[in-house]
């Protein structure tokens, strides 16, 4: 009964927006020229996953978070405010239709990676919180284009231990955490350890489920279970009933990117490989909702951007040339650029303008969905960060204008979250 005492003044909560910070500071980028806003450094500020929207439908807040609890950010000026005061286990996304932000609460104060937890939304018109959902464990990763349905997945048996303490996030700076030690019994570094661990998350064969959650209702639904290491949960932005998910795992070991429908038929491959060693994944879905992108390195290091129309079958291969590697790369709204965040080879924030081969454009006669049309990239950088350290991912994201990219840096010696701004002043 006291639960439910405290769940039912919990929903009678309502949080008004405190005063605004300060102006945020910005400065012209000293390498590339284009406008810089720092929007904020508080000691642990995290900015959402690159494929979870944080931006309102009118694309004029931008939700975060901190130790304090969800942040806004006006994107018109990038001052912000405070829009729940409140310790959040993990700030989701905002709906598609809606100006409301989606979060979990730990019940127990615990810091389990996929633990149980209770899912809220919070209206940013007005701060009016809502109780969706109790999870016993696993993790909501997306919203439904009409704002009816969550998905996510959940571990049915519990991992291992030794897996399961590994890749937690330091809650200073948001960045996971992987050690272990070689056959020498050296310590391994960050990129070795993470293999690492992610080889022998694979091997375990741990049984998954994923599954739906009904936003009124709170009535869960299961989609698919497997052996397979499920993850990386995407709705297609315009296609209600369609969901893309991942076997996560090594990318050499797995075949990754996969579609299904939310009642669990129409369970598709999305890329076939073709070469031994070939490997794929940062998987997307485009603002168009049909199209795939993701990140096809071939080998001999011959890598794409590949992406594949899910209606037509069509796919445009760009060929990602010296430099502009990424850790993830992102759609302009109108889908006709790029972004990347770079990598230890090329570390800038920037834009890539594709450009079809001459045998892809006089190719119009033959069957698009049978052959591969490929092109190139080019280059316009937007932010230096060649004082990054890349164990924390920038995650960039358009604004929904498509005026301004939002990314996460460490440059100045601490994590910050930036903008970008893409036009050059003139």
């Amino acid at each position: 009964m006291r639960g439910m005492a405290l769940a039912g003044l919990a929903l009678l909560m309502t949080v008004t927006p405190m005063a605004r910070a300060a102006a945020p500071a910005q400065w012209p980028d000293a390498t590339t020229g284009h406008r810089i806003v720092r929007v904020d450094d508080r000691p642990g500020n995290y900015a959402l996953y690159f494929n979870y929207n944080p931006f309102t439908p009118d694309g004029r807040r931008m939700v975060y978070l901190t130790p304090e609890g969800i942040r806004v950010a006006d994107t018109r000026d990038w001052s912000t405010t405070l829009l729940l005061k409140e310790k959040v286990d993990r700030l989701l996304f905002v709906g598609n239709r809606a100006p409301v932000a989606y979060y979990t609460t730990n019940p127990t104060g615990g810091t389990e990676n996929e633990g149980a937890s209770v899912i809220w939304s919070v209206d940013l018109d007005t701060g009016k919180r809502r109780r969706i959902a109790e999870l016993p464990g696993g993790r909501i990763e997306s919203i439904s284009a009409d704002d009816r349905l969550l998905a996510g997945h959940v571990e049915l048996e519990p991992p291992p231990p030794a897996i399961a303490a590994q890749g937690r996030r330091d809650p200073k700076t948001g960045s996971p955490s992987y050690s272990g030690t070689g056959p020498d019994g050296r310590p391994l570094s960050f990129a070795q350890a993470k293999a690492q661990w992610m080889a022998a998350r694979l091997a375990a064969g741990v049984p998954m489920e994923i599954f739906t959650i009904d936003i009124q209702t709170g009535a869960r639904r299961s989609v698919t279970r497997s052996k397979d290491w499920l993850n990386h949960v995407q709705f297609s932005p315009k296609d209600p009933t369609l969901l893309m998910y991942c076997h996560e795992g090594p990318w050499e070991k797995v075949d990754r990117i996969w579609t299904i429908r939310t009642d669990g038929s129409a369970r598709t491959k999305v890329h076939q490989r073709r070469f031994q060693g070939e490997i794929a994944g940062h998987e997307y879905w485009a603002p168009d909702g049909r199209t795939i992108w993701y990140d096809l390195i071939q080998p001999q290091g011959v890598r794409w951007l590949a992406g594949h129309d899910v209606v037509s079958g069509a796919r445009r291969w760009l060929r990602i040339g010296p430099g502009q590697g990424s850790y993830h790369y992102s759609s302009t709204p109108d889908g006709r650029s790029f972004s990347g965040d770079g990598n230890d080879e090329g570390k800038y924030i920037s834009l890539f303008h594709p450009r079809l081969d001459d045998g892809a454009r006089a190719s119009g006669t033959l069957d698009a969905a049978a052959l591969i049309a490929t092109g190139t990239l080019e280059t316009e950088r937007l932010a230096d960060l060649s004082k990054h350290d890349y164990t924390l991912e920038p995650n960039q994201h358009f604004t929904p204008d498509g005026k301004w990219l939002v990314y996460r840096s460490n440059i100045e010696g601490k994590p910050a979250i930036y903008a970008v701004e893409v036009a050059k002043p003139r």
